[in-house]
Protein backbone atom coordinates (compact mmCIF):
# COMPACT_ATOMS: atom_id res chain seq x y z
CA UNK A 1 0.00 0.00 0.00
CA UNK A 2 1.18 3.55 -0.78
CA UNK A 3 0.55 5.70 2.29
CA UNK A 4 0.44 9.47 2.36
CA UNK A 5 2.06 11.04 5.40
CA UNK A 6 -1.35 12.03 6.71
CA UNK A 7 -2.59 8.49 6.10
CA UNK A 8 0.27 6.97 8.08
CA UNK A 9 -0.33 9.27 11.03
CA UNK A 10 -4.11 8.90 11.06
CA UNK A 11 -3.95 5.11 10.71
CA UNK A 12 -1.44 4.84 13.53
CA UNK A 13 -3.45 7.06 15.87
CA UNK A 14 -6.72 5.28 15.13
CA UNK A 15 -5.12 1.87 15.70
CA UNK A 16 -3.60 3.13 18.95
CA UNK A 17 -6.94 4.18 20.47
CA UNK A 18 -7.73 0.73 21.97
CA UNK A 19 -4.14 0.44 23.23
CA UNK A 20 -4.41 3.79 25.02
CA UNK A 21 -7.71 2.71 26.55
CA UNK A 22 -6.21 -0.61 27.68
CA UNK A 23 -3.16 1.20 29.11
CA UNK A 24 -5.40 3.53 31.15
CA UNK A 25 -7.43 0.61 32.50
CA UNK A 26 -4.26 -1.32 33.39
CA UNK A 27 -2.78 1.74 35.10
CA UNK A 28 -5.89 2.08 37.26
CA UNK A 29 -5.94 -1.65 38.06
CA UNK A 30 -2.24 -1.80 39.02
CA UNK A 31 -2.04 1.68 40.56
CA UNK A 32 1.04 2.33 38.42
CA UNK A 33 1.74 4.70 35.55
CA UNK A 34 3.98 2.50 33.41
CA UNK A 35 1.22 1.36 30.97
CA UNK A 36 0.40 4.97 30.03
CA UNK A 37 4.09 5.84 29.83
CA UNK A 38 4.73 2.84 27.57
CA UNK A 39 1.79 3.75 25.31
CA UNK A 40 3.10 7.31 25.07
CA UNK A 41 6.53 6.05 24.05
CA UNK A 42 4.93 3.71 21.50
CA UNK A 43 3.14 6.69 19.98
CA UNK A 44 6.18 8.96 19.99
CA UNK A 45 8.47 6.36 18.42
CA UNK A 46 5.86 5.44 15.81
CA UNK A 47 5.20 9.02 14.78
CA UNK A 48 8.92 9.80 14.58
CA UNK A 49 9.50 6.80 12.33
CA UNK A 50 6.49 7.67 10.18
CA UNK A 51 7.71 11.21 9.58
CA UNK A 52 11.47 10.70 9.39
CA UNK A 53 11.89 7.16 8.01
CA UNK A 54 8.87 5.34 6.64
CA UNK A 55 7.43 8.20 4.59
CA UNK A 56 10.79 8.90 2.98
CA UNK A 57 12.06 5.36 2.43
CA UNK A 58 8.84 3.40 1.87
CA UNK A 59 6.66 5.15 -0.74
CA UNK A 60 5.11 1.71 -1.19
CA UNK A 61 4.89 -0.51 1.91
CA UNK A 62 4.30 -4.21 1.25
CA UNK A 63 2.28 -6.21 3.75
CA UNK A 64 5.21 -8.44 4.74
CA UNK A 65 7.17 -5.37 5.96
CA UNK A 66 4.87 -5.08 8.98
CA UNK A 67 6.77 -7.78 10.91
CA UNK A 68 10.35 -6.39 10.62
CA UNK A 69 9.09 -2.85 11.16
CA UNK A 70 7.21 -4.05 14.24
CA UNK A 71 10.35 -5.68 15.62
CA UNK A 72 12.27 -2.45 15.00
CA UNK A 73 9.68 -0.44 16.91
CA UNK A 74 9.69 -2.99 19.75
CA UNK A 75 13.48 -2.76 20.09
CA UNK A 76 13.36 1.04 20.11
CA UNK A 77 10.54 0.95 22.67
CA UNK A 78 12.49 -1.26 25.07
CA UNK A 79 15.56 0.96 24.76
CA UNK A 80 13.48 4.11 25.32
CA UNK A 81 11.71 2.62 28.35
CA UNK A 82 15.01 1.71 29.95
CA UNK A 83 16.52 5.12 29.17
CA UNK A 84 13.45 6.91 30.55
CA UNK A 85 13.37 4.76 33.68
CA UNK A 86 9.91 3.33 32.98
CA UNK A 87 9.62 0.52 35.53
CA UNK A 88 7.48 -1.93 33.59
CA UNK A 89 7.26 -5.72 34.00
CA UNK A 90 8.80 -7.05 30.80
CA UNK A 91 6.14 -9.67 30.15
CA UNK A 92 3.23 -7.25 30.53
CA UNK A 93 4.97 -4.61 28.41
CA UNK A 94 5.53 -7.15 25.63
CA UNK A 95 1.88 -8.21 25.78
CA UNK A 96 0.76 -4.58 25.54
CA UNK A 97 2.96 -3.95 22.50
CA UNK A 98 2.11 -7.24 20.80
CA UNK A 99 -1.61 -6.68 21.31
CA UNK A 100 -1.34 -3.20 19.81
CA UNK A 101 0.67 -4.46 16.86
CA UNK A 102 -1.75 -7.31 16.08
CA UNK A 103 -4.72 -4.97 16.35
CA UNK A 104 -3.05 -2.51 13.97
CA UNK A 105 -2.60 -5.30 11.40
CA UNK A 106 -6.22 -6.38 11.66
CA UNK A 107 -7.47 -2.82 11.34
CA UNK A 108 -5.08 -1.96 8.50
CA UNK A 109 -5.96 -5.01 6.43
CA UNK A 110 -9.66 -5.39 7.23
CA UNK A 111 -11.14 -2.83 9.62
CA UNK A 112 -10.19 0.48 8.02
CA UNK A 113 -10.99 -0.66 4.43
CA UNK A 114 -14.47 -1.60 5.63
CA UNK A 115 -14.97 1.70 7.46
CA UNK A 116 -13.78 3.67 4.44
CA UNK A 117 -14.08 1.93 1.10
CA UNK A 118 -11.48 4.16 -0.53
CA UNK A 119 -8.93 3.63 2.26
CA UNK A 120 -6.23 2.19 -0.04
CA UNK A 121 -6.93 4.71 -2.81
CA UNK A 122 -6.45 7.75 -0.53
CA UNK A 123 -3.24 6.42 1.03
CA UNK A 124 -4.60 5.37 4.39
CA UNK A 125 -6.33 8.65 5.21
CA UNK A 126 -9.39 8.20 7.45
CA UNK A 127 -11.19 11.49 7.03
CA UNK A 128 -13.32 12.40 10.05
CA UNK A 129 -12.29 9.24 11.89
CA UNK A 130 -8.65 10.28 11.54
CA UNK A 131 -9.34 13.77 12.88
CA UNK A 132 -11.35 12.32 15.76
CA UNK A 133 -8.51 9.90 16.58
CA UNK A 134 -6.06 12.78 16.85
CA UNK A 135 -8.36 14.60 19.27
CA UNK A 136 -9.19 11.55 21.39
CA UNK A 137 -5.57 10.33 21.71
CA UNK A 138 -4.38 13.86 22.48
CA UNK A 139 -7.11 14.32 25.09
CA UNK A 140 -6.33 10.95 26.70
CA UNK A 141 -2.64 11.71 27.12
CA UNK A 142 -3.34 15.29 28.23
CA UNK A 143 -5.75 14.00 30.85
CA UNK A 144 -3.30 11.37 32.04
CA UNK A 145 -0.53 13.96 32.25
CA UNK A 146 -2.71 16.36 34.22
CA UNK A 147 -3.76 13.58 36.58
CA UNK A 148 -0.16 12.48 37.12
CA UNK A 149 0.87 16.08 37.83
CA UNK A 150 -1.97 16.56 40.31
CA UNK A 151 -1.09 13.33 42.09
CA UNK A 152 2.61 14.07 42.42
CA UNK A 153 3.81 13.35 45.92
CA UNK A 154 5.50 16.10 47.96
CA UNK A 155 9.29 15.93 47.98
CA UNK A 156 11.04 15.74 51.35
CA UNK A 157 14.80 16.36 51.42
CA UNK A 158 16.81 14.49 54.06
CA UNK A 159 19.82 16.58 55.00
CA UNK A 160 23.36 15.24 55.20
CA UNK A 161 24.28 13.73 58.53
CA UNK A 162 23.10 10.91 60.78
CA UNK A 163 19.38 10.76 61.58
CA UNK A 164 18.11 8.58 64.42
CA UNK A 165 15.65 5.90 63.40
CA UNK A 166 13.49 4.03 62.95
CA UNK A 167 12.11 6.60 60.52
CA UNK A 168 8.40 5.85 59.94
CA UNK A 169 6.77 7.22 56.76
CA UNK A 170 3.00 7.48 57.13
CA UNK A 171 2.06 9.62 54.10
CA UNK A 172 2.70 9.55 50.35
CA UNK A 173 5.97 11.35 49.69
CA UNK A 174 9.29 11.29 47.87
CA UNK A 175 12.15 11.12 50.37
CA UNK A 176 15.41 12.24 48.76
CA UNK A 177 18.65 11.95 50.67
CA UNK A 178 21.40 14.51 50.27
CA UNK A 179 24.95 13.14 49.88
CA UNK A 180 25.91 11.81 53.31
CA UNK A 181 22.34 11.38 54.57
CA UNK A 182 22.24 8.35 56.90
CA UNK A 183 19.33 6.87 58.86
CA UNK A 184 20.53 4.76 61.77
CA UNK A 185 17.97 2.21 62.94
CA UNK A 186 15.88 1.55 59.84
CA UNK A 187 13.02 2.97 57.76
CA UNK A 188 9.40 1.73 57.90
CA UNK A 189 7.05 2.51 54.99
CA UNK A 190 3.37 2.57 56.03
CA UNK A 191 1.76 4.57 53.20
CA UNK A 192 1.02 3.95 49.54
CA UNK A 193 2.97 5.78 46.86
CA UNK A 194 6.22 6.36 48.78
CA UNK A 195 9.54 6.79 46.96
CA UNK A 196 12.88 6.69 48.78
CA UNK A 197 15.94 7.82 46.83
CA UNK A 198 19.65 7.98 47.66
CA UNK A 199 19.32 7.29 51.39
CA UNK A 200 21.79 5.18 53.39
CA UNK A 201 20.39 3.02 56.18
CA UNK A 202 22.61 1.52 58.88
CA UNK A 203 21.53 -1.03 61.47
CA UNK A 204 18.06 -1.85 62.70
CA UNK A 205 16.30 -5.19 62.95
CA UNK A 206 15.35 -4.68 59.28
CA UNK A 207 16.98 -1.98 57.21
CA UNK A 208 13.89 -0.94 55.22
CA UNK A 209 10.42 -2.44 55.75
CA UNK A 210 7.58 -2.10 53.23
CA UNK A 211 4.53 -3.71 54.84
CA UNK A 212 1.03 -3.85 53.35
CA UNK A 213 1.31 -0.84 51.02
CA UNK A 214 1.46 -0.32 47.24
CA UNK A 215 3.49 1.66 44.73
CA UNK A 216 6.68 1.89 46.76
CA UNK A 217 9.90 2.73 44.92
CA UNK A 218 13.32 2.24 46.49
CA UNK A 219 15.90 3.86 44.22
CA UNK A 220 19.59 4.09 45.00
CA UNK A 221 19.27 3.11 48.67
CA UNK A 222 22.16 1.55 50.57
CA UNK A 223 21.61 -0.77 53.54
CA UNK A 224 24.17 -2.30 55.89
CA UNK A 225 24.27 -3.81 59.35
CA UNK A 226 20.65 -5.00 59.52
CA UNK A 227 19.99 -7.94 61.85
CA UNK A 228 17.31 -9.86 59.90
CA UNK A 229 16.71 -8.38 56.43
CA UNK A 230 18.36 -5.58 54.53
CA UNK A 231 15.10 -4.84 52.70
CA UNK A 232 11.88 -6.60 53.76
CA UNK A 233 8.76 -6.40 51.58
CA UNK A 234 5.67 -8.09 53.00
CA UNK A 235 2.18 -7.92 51.44
CA UNK A 236 3.33 -4.89 49.47
CA UNK A 237 3.95 -3.72 45.92
CA UNK A 238 7.44 -2.38 45.29
CA UNK A 239 10.07 -1.50 42.69
CA UNK A 240 13.63 -1.82 44.01
CA UNK A 241 16.40 -0.55 41.76
CA UNK A 242 20.06 0.44 41.93
CA UNK A 243 20.39 -0.55 45.58
CA UNK A 244 23.33 -1.79 47.66
CA UNK A 245 22.79 -4.25 50.50
CA UNK A 246 25.69 -5.40 52.68
CA UNK A 247 24.97 -8.40 54.94
CA UNK A 248 28.55 -9.64 55.33
CA UNK A 249 29.11 -11.46 58.60
CA UNK A 250 25.40 -12.14 59.09
CA UNK A 251 24.88 -15.88 58.57
CA UNK A 252 21.11 -15.77 59.17
CA UNK A 253 20.06 -12.48 57.59
CA UNK A 254 18.69 -11.98 54.08
CA UNK A 255 19.64 -9.19 51.73
CA UNK A 256 16.27 -8.58 50.00
CA UNK A 257 13.26 -10.55 51.24
CA UNK A 258 9.98 -10.25 49.28
CA UNK A 259 7.12 -12.23 50.84
CA UNK A 260 3.41 -12.78 50.11
CA UNK A 261 3.02 -10.10 47.44
CA UNK A 262 1.21 -12.20 44.82
CA UNK A 263 -1.95 -10.09 45.09
CA UNK A 264 0.03 -6.89 44.61
CA UNK A 265 1.05 -7.55 41.00
CA UNK A 266 4.59 -7.76 39.69
CA UNK A 267 7.39 -6.77 42.06
CA UNK A 268 10.75 -5.83 40.56
CA UNK A 269 14.35 -5.94 41.80
CA UNK A 270 16.67 -4.39 39.23
CA UNK A 271 20.30 -3.36 39.29
CA UNK A 272 21.11 -4.11 42.92
CA UNK A 273 24.38 -5.26 44.51
CA UNK A 274 23.88 -7.69 47.39
CA UNK A 275 26.75 -9.22 49.34
CA UNK A 276 26.68 -11.68 52.23
CA UNK A 277 23.83 -13.01 54.32
CA UNK A 278 22.12 -16.39 54.30
CA UNK A 279 20.35 -15.51 51.03
CA UNK A 280 20.95 -12.57 48.73
CA UNK A 281 17.54 -12.08 47.10
CA UNK A 282 14.60 -14.29 48.07
CA UNK A 283 10.88 -14.34 47.23
CA UNK A 284 8.04 -16.22 48.93
CA UNK A 285 4.59 -16.55 47.34
CA UNK A 286 5.30 -13.60 45.08
CA UNK A 287 5.31 -12.66 41.41
CA UNK A 288 8.69 -11.05 40.87
CA UNK A 289 11.12 -10.00 38.17
CA UNK A 290 14.72 -10.20 39.42
CA UNK A 291 17.01 -8.68 36.80
CA UNK A 292 20.48 -7.15 36.34
CA UNK A 293 21.59 -7.75 39.93
CA UNK A 294 24.94 -8.83 41.35
CA UNK A 295 24.83 -11.23 44.30
CA UNK A 296 27.93 -12.62 45.98
CA UNK A 297 29.32 -14.45 49.03
CA UNK A 298 26.00 -15.68 50.41
CA UNK A 299 26.01 -18.45 53.00
CA UNK A 300 23.21 -20.72 51.69
CA UNK A 301 21.68 -19.45 48.43
CA UNK A 302 22.33 -16.54 46.09
CA UNK A 303 18.90 -15.95 44.51
CA UNK A 304 15.88 -17.90 45.71
CA UNK A 305 12.34 -18.03 44.27
CA UNK A 306 10.27 -20.24 46.55
CA UNK A 307 6.93 -21.03 48.20
CA UNK A 308 4.70 -21.01 45.11
CA UNK A 309 6.35 -17.95 43.60
CA UNK A 310 6.54 -17.25 39.91
CA UNK A 311 8.59 -14.87 37.82
CA UNK A 312 11.76 -14.16 35.91
CA UNK A 313 15.38 -14.38 37.04
CA UNK A 314 17.35 -12.79 34.24
CA UNK A 315 20.67 -11.11 33.48
CA UNK A 316 21.98 -11.53 37.03
CA UNK A 317 25.49 -12.39 38.22
CA UNK A 318 25.82 -14.75 41.18
CA UNK A 319 29.37 -15.21 42.43
CA UNK A 320 30.85 -17.33 45.22
CA UNK A 321 27.56 -18.42 46.76
CA UNK A 322 27.76 -21.18 49.35
CA UNK A 323 25.53 -24.15 48.51
CA UNK A 324 23.25 -22.95 45.68
CA UNK A 325 23.55 -20.12 43.17
CA UNK A 326 19.93 -19.91 41.92
CA UNK A 327 17.17 -21.81 43.74
CA UNK A 328 13.63 -22.51 42.43
CA UNK A 329 11.65 -24.27 45.15
CA UNK A 330 8.30 -25.34 46.58
CA UNK A 331 5.94 -25.48 43.58
CA UNK A 332 7.35 -22.32 42.04
CA UNK A 333 7.55 -21.53 38.33
CA UNK A 334 10.81 -19.83 37.40
CA UNK A 335 12.00 -18.42 34.08
CA UNK A 336 15.79 -18.38 34.42
CA UNK A 337 17.61 -16.77 31.50
CA UNK A 338 20.86 -15.00 30.63
CA UNK A 339 22.33 -15.34 34.14
CA UNK A 340 25.97 -15.94 35.07
CA UNK A 341 26.55 -18.22 38.06
CA UNK A 342 30.18 -18.92 38.91
CA UNK A 343 32.30 -20.33 41.73
CA UNK A 344 29.46 -21.75 43.81
CA UNK A 345 30.95 -23.55 46.80
CA UNK A 346 29.87 -26.94 48.11
CA UNK A 347 28.58 -27.18 51.67
CA UNK A 348 27.99 -30.94 51.59
CA UNK A 349 30.01 -31.32 54.79
CA UNK A 350 27.05 -29.83 56.63
CA UNK A 351 25.02 -32.93 55.72
CA UNK A 352 22.67 -30.99 53.43
CA UNK A 353 22.77 -32.81 50.08
CA UNK A 354 21.04 -29.92 48.33
CA UNK A 355 24.00 -27.68 49.17
CA UNK A 356 26.54 -29.50 46.99
CA UNK A 357 27.45 -26.40 45.02
CA UNK A 358 24.57 -26.27 42.51
CA UNK A 359 24.66 -23.52 39.92
CA UNK A 360 20.86 -23.91 39.59
CA UNK A 361 18.75 -26.17 41.80
CA UNK A 362 15.03 -26.86 41.24
CA UNK A 363 13.27 -28.46 44.19
CA UNK A 364 9.91 -29.79 45.43
CA UNK A 365 7.55 -29.94 42.46
CA UNK A 366 8.87 -26.77 40.85
CA UNK A 367 9.34 -25.99 37.16
CA UNK A 368 12.26 -23.97 35.82
CA UNK A 369 12.85 -22.89 32.24
CA UNK A 370 16.57 -22.29 31.65
CA UNK A 371 17.71 -20.28 28.67
CA UNK A 372 21.26 -19.20 27.78
CA UNK A 373 22.75 -19.19 31.29
CA UNK A 374 26.50 -19.27 31.93
CA UNK A 375 27.17 -21.84 34.68
CA UNK A 376 30.90 -22.11 35.31
CA UNK A 377 33.11 -23.50 38.08
CA UNK A 378 30.16 -24.91 40.02
CA UNK A 379 30.57 -28.45 41.44
CA UNK A 380 27.10 -29.32 40.06
CA UNK A 381 25.95 -27.06 37.17
CA UNK A 382 22.23 -27.80 37.61
CA UNK A 383 19.96 -30.35 39.24
CA UNK A 384 16.45 -31.28 40.34
CA UNK A 385 15.06 -32.98 43.45
CA UNK A 386 11.62 -34.04 44.72
CA UNK A 387 9.51 -34.18 41.59
CA UNK A 388 10.81 -31.05 39.90
CA UNK A 389 11.66 -30.43 36.24
CA UNK A 390 14.06 -28.32 34.19
CA UNK A 391 13.45 -27.30 30.61
CA UNK A 392 16.57 -26.04 28.87
CA UNK A 393 17.11 -23.94 25.76
CA UNK A 394 20.52 -23.24 24.20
Amino acid sequence: MSYTLRGRIESRLAALLPVVAAACVLAVAEHRWWPVEAAGLMLGIGLALDVQVYHRLLPYQPGWAALPLGLLELALLLVAMRAAGVAAPLGQALVLFAGGWLLAQVLGHAGFPLLRLGYAVVGGELGRLGAASVLVVGAAFAGAGATAYALQAPVVHLAAGVHRGPLVITRREVLVGAPGAVVRGGIVVRANGVTIKNVTVVGGENGIIVDGVRNTVLDGVSVSGAKLNGILVRLGGVMIKNCNVDMLGNELGKGINISYTMDMGMTMVDGCHVVGGMEGITTHSSMTEIAHNQVSRTMVRGISMTEMSMGMIMDNEVHAANGVGIFCNDRSVCDVRHNTVVDTRSDAASGNLSARGFGVLVSFQSQANLWDNQLASNPVPMGTVTGSAITTKP
